[in-house]
């Protein structure tokens, strides 16, 4: 379940974007960034300081976009109440590092309301605290200093992370390399090409290992 009560309507509006089918999305979480990024000649890959703020942290899911004031976590707490299980929260922050734009109390928030992970062109704190819950967030860096809750934010338009223009319901995913974005309209061709090339270097890598041996 996702709350629809007590939220401006057009933050409710805002959730209502088309979705990638499931069984896409679970094919693009067997899939490394590197090969995705093979097949979509190298672009839609997210400016590489955004990484994971811990070792093993992966995510994917549909683009849950956030546009924000530089160090404001406001309208990340709005969309937090109204993304939708699965969604993977994207926010512009302008690329600023100085104020966290979440940390581990929103995580398990977000935990809770099954939301696949976070994007952000900003910092988050608490690394230690989203390991410990199984949270995958993305970020241009890690700061004790917490945010500020003023606004302005909006959720639900075309946004710019990490270089890369985002959509909502763009398919979002993560990994130890980093985080690429597929455009919604190519995924079903980027998904299968991606399974081809890496199926093609399992087949390598196999034959490399005999030679080895």
């Amino acid at each position: 379940m996702y709350e629809q009560t007590n939220q401006a309507p057009e933050d409710l509006a805002a959730a209502e974007f088309a979705r990638p089918d499931p069984g896409l999305v679970r094919r693009f979480a067997a899939l490394p960034t590197a090969n995705i990024g093979d097949v979509m000649d190298r672009l839609g890959i997210l400016d590489s300081r955004i990484s994971p703020v811990w070792p093993g942290a992966r995510l994917v899911g549909p683009a849950f976009t956030v546009w924000t004031r530089s160090g404001d976590n406001q309208a990340v707490h709005r969309a937090l109440a109204v993304a939708r299980p699965g969604d993977v929260i994207v926010v512009n922050g302008g690329a600023d590092e100085s104020r966290a734009l979440i940390g581990d109390i929103m995580g398990a928030r977000a935990k809770t309301r099954g939301i696949a992970g976070f994007v952000l062109d900003g910092a988050t704190r608490d690394a230690s605290g989203l390991a410990a819950i199984g949270m995958p967030v993305f970020a241009r860096a890690v700061t004790p200093a917490g945010p500020y809750k003023n606004g302005p934010g909006y959720l639900g338009r075309t946004i710019a992370a990490g270089g890369v223009a985002v959509e909502p319901g763009d398919i979002v995913v993560g990994d130890e390399d980093g985080v690429i974005v597929v455009p919604q309209r190519d995924a079903s061709a980027v998904v299968a090409a991606a399974e081809a090339v890496l199926a093609s270097e399992d087949r390598r890598r196999a034959k490399a290992r005999r030679k080895a041996w």
